[in-house]
Formats: structure tokens, C-alpha cells, sequence
């Protein structure tokens, strides 16, 4: 009996200097040490979690204006210039005012037909043997001499072949409005456009597939969900 009052009175008694009791109270003391552990786990991971949660949206954020300000801009913007550069055309109007000095032969071969009275004059005397001359009415043959200088009425009728050669000297004055259309894809600058393009094509066209939302992200991770975001 004593005991048993003994024993209730152990259990009753409050702890001394803050200390639990010998015995069961040891127990009791090591099992709130496991929860108060689990506890402080489990709150430092959700804290950790919700931590990166936030990293990562603000990464995701920084991620998508790079994307949208500077990445696809830059490299998109390059390689639609080297496709519209290589798909140019110079059109353009060029004045032509100069003189151009020409100094040439030109050959001449052509028949000359002439017919025309003239008059010549006699630069010297003439014989002329065996002349008729009619003196009263009678013939009479003789030799007649023309002196120097004796002027005679004749009619021309030939045929004159000319063939020379011309020197031609001229300063021909040029005015002149010259349209230009020159495709590049049609000259040598086709070569190194088509390479600039090949070259951005891959990282154009793998930007264009990233999404740059995080609607977009989601739409593509997980086309069901796309539907049930708002518009």
C-alpha cells in the first residue's frame, strides 16, 4: 500500500530545475525531440521548395524577355535581313552626259555617174591633123592648131568608181537615261548572302519554337491545359 501511494506521488510530483523525471519521462522527452524534428523538416523543405518555385518563375521571366528582346530580335532580325538581302534588287537610273572623241577611217566605194556640160581651156596648143574645113562652101582638108588657152564647150557623160578612204574625226555629245535592274541572287553576292542565311537558319528557326510565355509553355508541355486558360 505504502508502495503504490509512494509510486502516485512520484508520478504527481512536478520536475525539479526543469528536468524531467528518471524513468517513463525520458521516453516522452526523446518522442517530442522526433516531432519537433520532422516538424522543423518538413517546414525548411516546403520553405526551400517555395524558394525555388520563385527562382524559377523569375528565371522563366528573365528567360522570356531575352528571349523577346534581345535573342529572337537579334537572330531572327539577321537572318530575315540575309533572306531579304539576297532577294534584292538595285534599281536605280543612271545619267549618262559625256562626249566621246571619235577618231576613225571610214572606206568609200561607190560609182559616180556623170553627166554635165563644162566648158575646158587648153593649156597648151593642139594639132589637129586632117581637118575638114569648109571654105565657100567647098571642103578643104587640113591641120589645124588650137593655140593655149582656147576655150571648148564639152558634154560630159561617165561613170566615175571612187574608193578612198575617209578620216573621220568627230565629238559626238551623249545625253542619256540608263534604267538599272540588277537582281543580286544573279551576281556574286548570292554566294556569301546564301551562307549568312544558312548559317542563322537553325538558331531562327529554334527560337521561333520556344515559347515565349508562360501561356505558351504550358500549351505546349500540356495541350489539354491550353484550352483552359483564358484568352
Amino acid at each position: 500500500m505504502l508502495k503504490e501511494i509512494k509510486r502516485d506521488v512520484e508520478h504527481a510530483a512536478p520536475p525539479v530545475n526543469g528536468q524531467q523525471p528518471a524513468g517513463g519521462g525520458g521516453l516522452i522527452w526523446q518522442g517530442q525531440v522526433g516531432a519537433a524534428f520532422w516538424k522543423f523538416a518538413t517546414l525548411f523543405s516546403f520553405t526551400v521548395n517555395i524558394i525555388l518555385v520563385l527562382v524559377l518563375l523569375l528565371v522563366g521571366w528573365l528567360l522570356f524577355d531575352i528571349k523577346s528582346g534581345i535573342a529572337q530580335p537579334l537572330v531572327g532580325g539577321l537572318y530575315q535581313s540575309f533572306v531579304q538581302m539576297d532577294n534584292a534588287r538595285i534599281k536605280t537610273v543612271i545619267q549618262v552626259q559625256d562626249n566621246i572623241q571619235v577618231n576613225d577611217t571610214m572606206p568609200v566605194q561607190f560609182d559616180l555617174p556623170l553627166q554635165t556640160t563644162t566648158t575646158v581651156i587648153l593649156n597648151r596648143a593642139t594639132n589637129i591633123p586632117n581637118t575638114v574645113v569648109y571654105l565657100n562652101g567647098a571642103p578643104v582638108t587640113t591641120n589645124i592648131i588650137l593655140p593655149a588657152g582656147t576655150p571648148l564647150e564639152i558634154q560630159l557623160n561617165l561613170t566615175v568608181p571612187v574608193n578612198q578612204t575617209i578620216p573621220v574625226h568627230l565629238n559626238v555629245p551623249v545625253n542619256l537615261v540608263v534604267p538599272v535592274d540588277i537582281p543580286l541572287n544573279e551576281t556574286d553576292l548570292h554566294t556569301p548572302f546564301s551562307r549568312l542565311r544558312d548559317l542563322f537558319f537553325p538558331y531562327a528557326s529554334l527560337l521561333g519554337k520556344l515559347p515565349g510565355t508562360w501561356d505558351q509553355a504550358l500549351c505546349q508541355t500540356s495541350p489539354a491545359v491550353c484550352g483552359l486558360l483564358p484568352q
